[in-house]
């Protein structure tokens, strides 16, 4: 009998102690992948679960040399490096006169032109600037895809959503996106409800008659700046970003981005009274007499936060909705550029010189138009300075020989003055464009 109870009280012991290990195990890993303390090596894997161990900062390779010059600056893009010839403003003593001691040398890009114009580095499969060698012939809508005919009482939206084709959203000469800019901006709000998921406050608008369109709220004045100690990560969101967004990737001829417009909301009569009763508990009447609400997300979605009308009228951006996926499914992709979205880690690819050779080895970047398309992303994210791409999505109804759409640019904008060149690392490092896209670049 006291045998048995020694051996009870053993076993007891040992599962305490065995339970005490496992804890402390778990606890050490914790720190590990929070605080880099080093006990696990490389243990979170990049992007496809590819691994390959970067280059040492003291080689001298085009991209090390690169993040030299130009991705360890200690301030803006507009500091001078020793290649550089920069304006230098001196005043006299005497007359108090400014005048310029040296004048900034022009770049009239007549290499690039040079490319384009005699085909030197064109070329289908090799070279710089790519020809893409897809069949721009075969251009299918999902109408056509799908098989379906057009009601007579479709929405302008249904009618958007039937003609977008394997190559991009809208063709040049739509002529439903000024019509739907329009109806956005001018129909009347029947219901509004928060968008689920996301780490900042969205909106669902909807127009009734299948018409929907999503709201991103005025949060701070046009000409405030992100703040210097935020990360990308944790910037606020513009409504103005979209709404740019959208016209430059029209202007560049992509047309991958969504109808967007501003327009101005009465938060009482287009808001409040028509909301849902989950976003109906976050209004309150500010100490300035101003109608706010926060809504409830990751980021940003409290009373220190809230979004206020001035006192009741709100802008914000409006932009339509994509097609359901019942009706035409998306396929999201984690982009391979992603940043590391930590604090103190960095990506592969910023480390790594050679690492596009590891990607156009990987489907679907190893053939057909999916890493131009990325390059395209590139160019469009650093003219926007949108840091925040970590995925892309496109149609699954046309396979991966299609187009990347170009969605949630909220957070492009915020530094105007600053050219962030580490966006440009997919054409640095791939060392390829596509030709149709230098040439808008240089006609611009």
């Amino acid at each position: 009998m006291r045998l048995n109870v020694r051996l009870i009280r053993i076993r007891d012991k040992l599962v305490l102690c065995l339970s005490a290990l496992a804890i402390v195990f778990t606890l050490l890993l914790v720190m590990d992948l929070q605080m880099d303390l080093g006990y696990s090596g490389h243990h979170l894997n990049p992007s496809h679960a590819r691994v390959r161990i970067g280059d040492p900062p003291e080689t001298d390779t085009v991209y090390n040399n690169f993040r030299r010059k130009f991705l360890q600056r200690g301030n803006g893009s507009r500091e001078q490096t020793n290649n550089d010839v920069t304006p230098i403003i001196e005043k006299s003593k005497k007359s108090g006169v400014m005048t310029l001691s040296s004048i900034k040398k022009h770049d009239d890009f007549s290499d690039l032109m040079d490319l384009i114009v005699n085909g030197y580095a064109v070329n289908v499969d090799e070279g710089v600037a790519i020809i893409s060698r897809e069949d721009r012939e075969y251009n299918p809508t999902i109408r056509e895809l799908r098989k379906m005919t057009l009601k007579k009482n479709s929405t302008t939206l249904e009618k958007f959503h039937f003609q977008i084709s394997r190559l991009q959203l809208y063709s040049e000469d739509s002529k439903y996106v000024d019509q739907l800019l329009h109806e956005m901006a001018t129909k009347s709000i029947l219901h509004v409800v928060q968008k689920d998921g996301g780490t900042q406050l969205k909106l669902v608008i909807d127009y009734g008659d299948n018409m929907q369109a999503l709201f991103k709220p005025m949060r701070f004045p046009r000409e405030q700046q992100t703040l210097p100690n935020h990360f990308y990560f944790t910037d606020f969101e513009r409504h103005t970003a979209e709404i740019a967004s959208f016209h430059l990737d029209r202007l560049l001829g992509f047309r991958r981005a969504m109808p967007v417009n501003g327009r101005t909301l009465n938060v009482t009569t287009e808001i409040y009274q028509i909301a849902d009763s989950e976003l109906l508990k976050t209004f309150f009447v500010s100490p300035a007499g101003n109608l706010c609400f926060h809504g409830k997300c990751s980021y940003y979605c409290d009373t220190a936060h809230a979004v206020c009308g001035s006192p009741d009228t709100l802008e914000g951006s409006f932009a339509a909705f994509l097609p359901d996926k019942t009706f035409a499914a998306r396929k999201a992709w984690r982009h391979p550029w992603r940043r590391s979205y930590h604090k103190r880690k960095k990506a592969q690819w910023e480390h790594d010189s050679d690492y596009c050779t590891l990607v156009r080895e990987i489907p679907p970047y190893n053939e057909g138009r999916r890493l131009l398309d990325l390059m395209d992303m590139a160019v469009f994210d650093f003219l926007t300075g949108n840091m925040d791409r970590h995925h892309y999505e496109t149609f699954r109804i046309f396979g991966n020989d299609s187009f990347t759409l170009h969605l949630d640019h909220g957070r492009g904008f915020g530094k105007p003055f600053h050219d962030e060149m580490s966006i440009l690392a997919p054409l640095l490092q791939c060392c390829v464009i596509r030709r149709t896209t230098l040439s808008t670049l240089l006609r611009s």
